[in-house]
């Protein structure tokens, strides 16, 4: 472990250049693993977070002691240098040292969306009111009068690190595939908006137990056992019958299958998650509707975060398998 020194101005990670030397800076460790070089000594790989992004971190002679010190999902100051490596930045730890958690401000490491929230959800339930079908609109219902679970899906993140990665990403979202489902889905007569709605509603609210979100995003045990398709399909199930129980009667089968199926689908293609490939029009509708919105935001978090002010392309995206040029050729962005 590293000596104490003067705490330094805080530098962000989008804020870090290739060469810049790091001292007493707080980072969030979101993962580690100790490894091996081809010599045969140990190393740590590490990532290193805060409310601007992911570090690679690697800690070279390493040992099994300090590799025990470093709490994932917890905080430790960090000594070291940027490197460049192979288009990428990579920090190379020197030291680390404790830091008292209850020192640790979160909001310099938990993403938050930068819209409201309260006017996000009130949208949502709006559009969701536009539901004609009394089965899929009191199933809904169902949901939205869940409070436990719908101040889960206010703040939940839709994913660890890929697209709307931060706390209210998932409300955010489901608003903007809503919003998509409201100008695309009226152009095709064919095609459900009432099961398009409800569908994009449910299609991720499985995250809310698949998450955690309280210091940093990983996948809980429930995430990785069952994962959130099949997490909602279950909940459909159980909302359907509670449906039932009120009522009297037995909630159409045909639509619950079709909800539950566009769930299980929206992914896509199996290498992707999806347990069934989309196989009606609401299902394919949702899979490229949700699909847009997550590309869109990564594409634009990619340009918006990228450290090399100077360069006219982002770093290697490998969710793209590409660079992503973020020349302003329009002049729309901004600064």
């Amino acid at each position: 472990m590293g000596k104490s020194t003067t705490q330094k101005p805080r530098r962000y990670i989008n804020q870090l250049n290739a060469g810049e030397i790091v001292e007493d800076q707080v980072f969030l460790i979101g993962s580690k693993d100790l490894r091996t070089t081809t010599n045969g000594s140990l190393y740590i790989h590490c990532i290193l977070c805060d409310k601007t992004g992911q570090l690679l971190g690697r800690l070279w002679q390493a040992t099994e002691a300090i590799y025990e010190q470093m709490p994932e999902g917890g905080f430790l100051r960090f000594k070291g240098r940027v490197e460049n490596y192979k288009g990428s930045l990579q920090f190379i730890v020197d030291a680390v040292r404790p830091v008292d958690p209850k020192s640790v401000d979160l909001s310099e490491f938990m993403p938050q969306t930068s819209e409201n929230v309260d006017e996000m959800f009130e949208r949502v339930k709006e559009i969701l009111r536009r539901i004609k079908n009394p089965h899929l609109l009191n199933l809904v219902k169902q949901f939205i009068t869940d409070k436990t679970l719908m101040e889960q899906f206010r703040k939940a993140p839709a994913a660890t690190q890929l697209h709307h990665a931060y706390i209210g990403g998932l409300l955010e979202h489901t608003r903007n595939v809503l919003e998509l489902a409201l100008a695309v889905i009226p152009r095709y007569p064919g095609v459900s908006l009432d099961l398009v709605l409800a569908g994009i509603f449910l299609h991720d609210l499985g995250k809310t137990a698949e998450l955690t979100y309280q210091t940093n995003f990983q996948y809980t045990n429930q995430g990785q056992l069952v994962g959130h398709l099949v997490q909602t399909t279950v909940w459909i199930d159980q909302k359907c019958k509670a449906i039932e129980e009120h009522t009297g009667k037995p909630f159409p089968e045909d639509i619950k299958h079709s909800l539950q199926h566009i769930i299980l689908s929206h992914h896509g293609q199996y290498e992707f998650g999806s347990p069934k490939l989309p196989a009606t029009p609401e299902a394919i509708a949702i899979h490229h509707l949700d699909n847009l919105d997550a590309k869109l935001n990564m594409y634009l978090n990619k340009i918006a975060n990228d450290p090399d002010p100077a360069s006219d392309w982002t770093e290697y995206v490998r969710a793209v398998e590409s660079k992503i040029f973020k020349k302003d050729v329009m002049g729309i962005r901004g600064d």
